[in-house]
């Protein structure tokens, strides 16, 4: 099992940046591909980003591609996603996932995947 635990969250103007962090319980931290979810009000939650156990695979929602960025330190039992050009349309409570998977290059964009979810960080973008 493991639990994770957003920080990072906070109010920016319109194009500026945030790094949001995620540390995870445990010592299997590299046995999990990891996700960024979001879920702005009155709407679903929605897939961010992806990586996978090594960091090797990565993907991203279109909405996101070019400039948000996913990292991990599996050393540090954390996974980042650093976010530029920020808009108004960004603001969301953000999740971090864990998917326990036995497979090295493997990503989901898929929710119900995920088996273990964080409490969530708010980032507000300003117009």
């Amino acid at each position: 099992q493991v639990q994770l635990v957003e920080s990072g969250g906070g109010l920016v103007q319109a194009g500026g940046s945030l790094r949001l962090s995620c540390a995870a319980s445990g010592r299997t931290f590299n046995s999990y591909s990891m996700g960024w979810f979001r879920q702005a009000p009155g709407k679903e939650r929605e897939f961010v980003a992806g990586i996978s156990r090594s960091g090797s695979t990565t993907y991203f929602a279109h909405s996101v591609k070019g400039r948000f960025t996913i990292s991990r330190d599996n050393a540090k039992n954390s996974v980042y996603l650093q976010m530029t050009s920020l808009n108004p349309e960004d603001t969301a409570v953000y999740y971090c996932a864990a998917l326990e998977t036995a497979l090295l290059g493997y990503v989901s964009i898929l929710r119900n995947d995920y088996n273990y979810w964080g409490q969530g960080t708010r980032v507000t973008v300003s117009s």
